[in-house]
C-alpha cells in the first residue's frame, strides 16, 4: 500500500556532512541495526588514512568509518559509479582498518572486528539479489564440517564462531532494487535507491531521517554545497557514460577493421588459387582495385 513520499537529502551527501554529527546518529544507528539485524550503539566516529576524501573520490565515493558499543568497526561506504576491482578495494579497507587500530606489541586477539558495508549505485559483480552477505568459513575438504573454536578460545575472546573473528562484508546493490517492500530492511534500501520516505515506514532510524533529513531544512550555505555535489554527480554519471559510448564506438571499429582484414586475406587466398576476380569480388565484396592491391 502506497503512501506519501517525503523527498529527502541523499544518504551519502548526508554521510559527508551531517551524520558525523553525534546529535545524528540516531539515522546511522537505524540503518546499522536493520542491516545487522541487532541493536547497534555507535560510541564514536573515527578518521583514518583509508577514508580520506582524494579529489578522485569526490563524487565517485564517500566512507565513514565507526566504532560500535561492542568495539567493532564499521566502514559504511557509497560507491557511485562502476570500479572493476572493488572487491578488490573493500579487501583493502577492511585490511587497513585493521592494521590502523592495533598497536604496536599488542598480542593478534587485539585485532578488532571488522564490518564493511557497502551501498553501490552500480551493478558489482554478477547476482540476482540486491543484498548480500559474506563472511569467513572453514570447511573440511573431506568430511564436510565447519572448522569451530574450541571451548577455551570461545571463553578467551567471547566468539561463538570463527567467522566472528574475521571480517564481514555486507553489499547492498540499490539498482537491483524492485521498490517493493517485504520487510524493515528494504524501507532502508527504497530509500537508500530513491531518496524518499513514505509516512508508512517505521525502520529504525527512518523517522529521524526524514526528519533531519529535509534539504528545505538545510542552511542556505549547505544547500547550495549539496546542489554543488547533486550537479558533481550528474557530471560523473554523463562522463561515464561518454567513456563507456567511446570504448564501444573504438570496439565497433575494431571490429570491422578486423574484419575488413579477414576478407582481404580470403581473397589472397582465392587469388592464390587461381580465382577470378569477378568469382572473388562476388565472394568477398573486394573490388578489383582491392583484388589488385592484394
Amino acid at each position: 500500500m502506497s503512501s506519501k513520499l517525503k523527498e529527502l537529502i541523499r544518504f551519502d551527501w548526508a554521510m559527508k556532512k551531517m551524520l558525523r554529527n553525534k546529535t545524528n546518529f540516531d539515522i546511522l544507528e537505524g540503518f546499522l541495526s536493520e542491516l545487522l539485524s541487532e541493536n547497534i550503539k555507535i560510541n564514536k566516529i573515527l578518521e583514518s588514512e583509508s577514508n580520506k576524501e582524494t579529489e578522485t573520490d569526490k563524487y565517485n565515493r564517500v566512507d565513514i568509518l565507526v566504532e560500535n558499543s561492542k568495539g567493532e568497526l564499521v566502514i559504511i561506504e557509497v560507491q557511485n559509479s562502476k570500479e572493476y576491482d572493488y572487491f578488490h578495494r573493500i579487501l583493502f579497507g577492511t585490511s587497513k582498518a585493521i592494521t590502523e587500530h592495533i598497536s604496536a606489541g599488542e598480542p593478534y586477539a587485539a585485532v578488532k572486528k571488522i564490518i564493511s558495508v557497502t551501498i553501490a549505485y552500480f551493478d558489482l559483480g554478477q547476482g540476482k539479489d540486491y543484498v548480500y552477505h559474506g563472511t569467513t568459513n572453514f570447511k573440511g575438504i573431506h568430511k564436510g564440517d565447519i572448522l569451530d573454536l574450541a571451548p577455551r578460545q570461545k571463553e578467551l575472546y567471547h566468539r561463538e564462531n570463527i567467522a566472528d573473528i574475521f571480517p564481514e562484508y555486507y553489499l547492498i546493490k540499490v539498482s537491483k532494487f524492485s521498490n517493493r517492500i517485504k520487510d524493515k530492511l528494504d524501507e532502508w534500501v527504497f530509500f537508500l535507491k530513491n531518496g524518499q520516505i513514505r509516512e508508512s515506514f517505521t525502520a529504525q532510524g527512518l523517522p529521524e531521517a526524514a526528519e533531519k533529513l529535509d534539504e528545505m531544512k538545510l542552511s542556505e550555505t549547505d544547500r547550495k554545497a549539496y546542489r554543488k555535489y547533486i550537479k558533481g554527480l550528474h557530471d560523473l554519471a554523463s562522463e561515464q557514460h561518454t567513456k563507456m559510448a567511446d570504448a564501444e564506438e573504438l570496439i565497433k571499429k575494431g571490429k570491422e577493421k578486423g574484419k575488413e582484414e579477414q576478407t582481404k586475406e580470403i581473397g589472397k587466398k582465392m587469388k592464390k588459387k587461381g580465382m577470378s576476380n569477378e568469382d572473388i569480388t562476388e565472394l568477398t565484396g573486394l573490388t578489383n582495385e582491392e583484388i589488385d592491391d592484394l
